[in-house]
């Protein structure tokens, strides 16, 4: 990719979220694009995003989960960028027309207190900067097509990566716990889309442990010479597919005594 070509993906992109129209599979456009390339073209569109007001506030992980690395035939993890216009309130509706296709996911989130950088962050280094974690709800929108319409090919790992790793929102529940009092393996939720259960699942889901998740991005930064900071929000990774969310649709997500999280469309 050429500085040129990660400039006019990253702009398409962000014209598409600006209209609410999708644009192409970048992997059709650039048939070259690699997993390298995938993330300067997200560099890129965070890198517009900031220069029209928004401001990072953390980020997410994703496709932590087996069944999903599987799917897109892929062994590893990938990242994306939560900025200052994704958060939204428990209980928030989030505005008719404010998405093009959204899904929902649950996820416990991390919030430090300190920040993480380097190769040679532990495990503890985790633990010890973190804050407090919670149980959330991210918004996941397509702002590439899902499906070339002529020939009929699904968008792949780098159309994901590029668009912000499919990033849109966050709901942070109100419970707060510190990160040691529970084992995040098995700290699962029930979530419901209008009243009806669709999907369960546990934090073990994610890489047998949330904070191996965490561990993962601050090594993939680290490559970068980036890092996390403190006051940062992190999503560690879904341990549920993710669900469709039409106009009207109300979702409820019931961690337990881990608290819940709700938003409606």
């Amino acid at each position: 990719m050429t500085p040129q070509q990660i400039q006019e993906a990253a702009e398409a992109l962000f014209q598409a979220e600006l209209t609410g129209r999708q644009t192409g599979l970048l992997s059709l456009k650039y048939p070259h694009l690699d997993l390298e390339g995938a993330y300067a073209i997200q560099a890129a569109l965070i890198e517009r995003k900031r220069a029209d007001g928004r401001r990072v506030i953390g980020w997410k992980i994703g496709l932590t989960s087996r069944a999903m690395q599987q799917a897109l035939n892929i062994e590893t993890p990938d990242s994306g960028v939560l900025l200052d216009d994704m958060l939204f309130a428990d209980g928030a509706q989030i505005p008719a027309g404010r998405f093009i296709q959204p899904r929902i996911e649950a996820e416990i989130a991390f919030i430090m207190n300190a920040p993480l950088r380097g190769e040679q962050v532990t495990r503890e280094d985790v633990l010890a900067a973190t804050e407090y974690v919670a149980p959330s709800l991210e918004i996941l929108d397509t702002r590439i097509l899902r499906t070339d319409p002529d020939t009929g090919k699904a968008r792949i790992i780098t159309d994901t990566i590029s668009d912000n790793a499919a990033n849109a929102g966050i709901v942070l529940g109100q419970q707060r716990h510190a990160v040691d009092a529970v084992d995040l393996r098995w700290i699962g939720a029930i979530v419901k889309r209008d009243g009806i259960v669709e999907e369960t699942g546990l934090g073990a889901g994610v890489l047998n442990d949330p904070v191996t998740g965490i561990l993962w991005l601050v090594h993939r930064l680290a490559q970068y010479g980036l890092g996390i900071e403190a006051g940062e929000v992190l999503l560690s990774g879904s341990f549920i597919r993710p669900l469709e969310a039409p106009p009207g649709s109300v979702f409820e997500a019931d961690f337990g005594a881990f608290g819940n999280v709700s938003l409606k469309f």
